[in-house]
C-alpha cells in the first residue's frame, strides 16, 4: 500500500481495493525547490498528495507576501477555488524543498465517482476536512494571542521552525517577523 493508499484508508475508510482504484489515477512527480506547482492567475487543474517536502501557499500584495499556508507530507495540495470552480488562482503555490508528489488532474478526479461508489462520500470527508482546517485558522486568529497561535504551531509542527524561513511562519500566524522574534525569544528562555 502506497503512502497515499494508507492515507486515504486511514482518514476516509475506503476500502483497500478502491485505495488501488483512486491512487491508480494519481501520477508521481516531482518539484524542485523554489518550483511552482502555481502562480497567480492560473487555472489550477490539479491536486496533489504531498509524499515528501514543504510547499507553501501565498499571495503577492503590492506591499508584502503573506503566507496563507504551509503544506507538509501527508496533506493534500491545490487552490480549491480553482480547481473545483474552475476560477484563476490568487494565490502561489511554490517548493520550499524538493517534493515528492502524487498528482490527479481534474479529468481524473472526475473519474473517480465512477470508479469508486463510495467516492462521493470519500469527497465529502475530504471537503469537510479543508473546511474545518480553514476554520480552525480563522478561529485560532480571532481568538488566540499571537504567543497562543505560535505556541500551538511550535507544539503541532516543531519541524516547520528549522526548515521554513521564519517570516513565513509569522505571516501564517498573522503576525509580523519582529513580534514572532519577539516571541520565540521569550519561549527559547
Amino acid at each position: 500500500m502506497t503512502e497515499l493508499e494508507s492515507y486515504i484508508h486511514h482518514h476516509f475508510g475506503i476500502s483497500p481495493d478502491d485505495c488501488q482504484k483512486v491512487s491508480g489515477l494519481f501520477r508521481a512527480e516531482t518539484l524542485e525547490k523554489g518550483g511552482y506547482f502555481l502562480r497567480t492567475g492560473k487555472f489550477c487543474n490539479k491536486l496533489s498528495f504531498i509524499e515528501s517536502g514543504i510547499i507553501r501557499v501565498y499571495v503577492s500584495l503590492p506591499d508584502r507576501e503573506v503566507t496563507q499556508w504551509i503544506g507538509t507530507a501527508g496533506y493534500f495540495i491545490t487552490d480549491l477555488q480553482g480547481f473545483m470552480f474552475r476560477n484563476k488562482s490568487r494565490f502561489n503555490i511554490q517548493a520550499l524543498t524538493d517534493i515528492r508528489l502524487f498528482t490527479i488532474d481534474y479529468e481524473g478526479y472526475l473519474t473517480m465517482g465512477k470508479l469508486v461508489p463510495k467516492w462521493h462520500e470519500f469527497e465529502k470527508l475530504l471537503l469537510g476536512k479543508c473546511f474545518v482546517m480553514m476554520e480552525d485558522r480563522i478561529f485560532d486568529l480571532i481568538s488566540m494571542t499571537a504567543e497562543e497561535r505560535y505556541q500551538k504551531l511550535f507544539e503541532s509542527n516543531r519541524e516547520l521552525f528549522n526548515q521554513v524561513p521564519l517570516q513565513f511562519l509569522a505571516s501564517m500566524l498573522g503576525m509580523t517577523p519582529e513580534t514572532f522574534s519577539r516571541i520565540r525569544r521569550k519561549m527559547l528562555s
